[in-house]
């Protein structure tokens, strides 16, 4: 009985792999056939589709499905924001750059999304979570505030590496910039040319500040957005000199070589601090898991006599 009875399944799989598969074949077969059709009418460039629906069919996925629940998920979350954060947030993608309404859109629908998942996901792990007591308590915390807490964090990294990407660079550039000057380029000339020599997101804001001119800005409005865009002090400072020099009438040669001179100083001087820095930061690391290590080995050996005696 038991061996009619594996038979029975075996052929009973068989039968319905096959079933599966003859409506994985059908559905193939339609899906590349509707494909097809619409590639032929994308090349047809006066055809008129009279079905409104058929029309709709020869857009992108993304168009139809995806683009639709995201604003519709965006606008909740406009909804539901404090007043303000909007305009924060705005500010963050544009000096990530990164300032579109398309990526705005795109962080409010992840907070939204983040908020709905997050009990969902407490409740997951207080039940699931094979841990009680306070190891419960804190993986039900650290999930809860990983997701409420994720959205903003990322975005705060984002912009603190692209800062610390400009402050980087800003000593190079300005050295090629005041080499460029001093050869006997106009600014916007040298501009460009540190630009194509210099790669990154300082070269980046750079050519769009040069954009901004070439359409009709003035110039100092062109470096007040890009300083606006990138958020640092040092990139203040440089645009207040520039536009200093261009209303007195200074020498732009002679303020970039002192703004070089000072952005590098003051890189130096991030170093610094950031290395008198380090061995606070190392402490708690090694308070809670080197000594207790180094006291185990020292101290073991003697605790294990003392109590044997």
């Amino acid at each position: 009985m038991s061996v009619l009875a594996i038979e029975s399944g075996v052929m009973a799989a068989m039968g319905i792999g096959g079933v599966v598969a003859v409506v994985i074949f059908l559905i193939g077969s339609q899906l590349e056939e509707r494909a097809t059709v619409r590639g032929s009418l994308r090349q047809l460039n006066d055809y008129e589709i009279e079905v409104v629906r058929d029309r709709e069919m020869l857009n992108p996925l993304r168009e139809r499905a995806l683009l639709p629940a995201l604003r519709g998920i965006t606008s909740i979350g406009q909804r539901l924001t404090p007043a303000g954060y909007v305009t924060k947030v705005r500010a963050k993608l544009t000096q990530t750059g990164d300032g579109g309404q398309e990526a705005l859109d795109r962080f409010l629908a992840i907070r939204v999304a983040t908020f709905v998942v997050a009990p969902i996901a407490m409740f997951l792990v207080a039940k699931y979570v094979p841990v009680g007591g306070l190891a419960r308590l804190g993986a039900i915390g650290l999930v809860g505030v990983a997701l409420v807490k994720g959205p903003d964090s990322s975005l705060k990294r984002k912009v603190e590496a692209r800062q610390t990407a400009i402050r980087r660079k800003l000593p190079d550039v300005l050295d090629l910039l005041t080499i460029s000057v001093e050869a006997g380029l106009g600014f916007e000339q040298a501009v460009d040319r540190t630009v194509e020599a210099v790669p990154g997101p300082l070269s980046e804001e750079f050519s769009r500040m040069l954009g901004e001119t070439r359409a009709g800005a003035n110039r100092s409005d062109a470096m007040r957005a890009m300083e606006t865009r990138c958020g640092i002090p040092e990139i203040r400072s440089f645009v207040m000199a520039i536009i200093q020099a261009d209303t007195f009438g200074v020498s732009i040669g002679r303020v970039l070589r002192l703004q070089a001179d000072e952005m590098r100083i003051f890189r130096r001087q991030i170093a610094e601090e950031k290395a008198q820095k380090a061995p606070v930061k190392m402490l708690l690391p090694m308070v809670f898991c080197i000594f207790p290590s180094l006291f185990v080995i020292v101290l073991g050996p003697a605790m294990i006599q003392i109590t044997e005696s």
